[in-house]
């Protein structure tokens, strides 16, 4: 069970998502915790800034946080609904939780990591739901590029 205030964790993950976001990059910012709330790595989507287009924000998490013998204890913390590939690093190692800051400019896994038994909160935050659509209006063909989408 989530004893942090999943809004505080949210805070982590919103910061990261503004320093991808002044880099030039997709603003997407993510944080793995212990149930407990003990940040264990933070990241943001750096598929722009590196060339590398697996650097998601979420795997930027998990790679910052390290070797763990296991991950039944960590909540991922990400400020847009995690895509398939991102849904899939969280099934691969058993993740028990994830917060989500909004699923209204994409939804990705997060249904299917429910039905999995997956403890899923989708907090709708307003400053996330902005930072997104801001983004995709300035820049339609990176995002779109993101998502794997052709521009429409």
């Amino acid at each position: 069970m989530l004893k942090p205030d999943p809004g505080a964790l949210l805070a982590v993950a919103y910061e990261e998502a503004l320093l991808g976001r002044s880099e030039g990059g997709v603003p997407i910012g993510a944080a793995l915790f212990t149930v407990d709330g003990e940040l264990l790595g933070r990241g943001h989507n750096r598929r722009v800034q590196d060339d590398d287009p697996s650097m998601h924000a979420e795997t930027a998490a998990f790679r910052d946080a390290g070797r763990r013998p296991h991950y039944r204890d960590t909540v991922m913390v990400t400020t847009l609904s995690p895509c398939w590939f991102c849904s899939g690093l969280v099934r691969q190692f058993g993740m028990a939780h994830v917060v989500i800051g909004e699923a209204r400019t994409f939804s990705g896994g997060h249904d299917w990591l429910a039905g999995l038994g997956v403890g899923i909160t989708i907090l709708d935050d307003p400053a996330c739901v902005s930072l997104m659509t801001g983004f995709i209006e300035r820049r339609p063909e990176l995002w779109f590029e993101d998502i794997g989408v052709e521009t429409p």
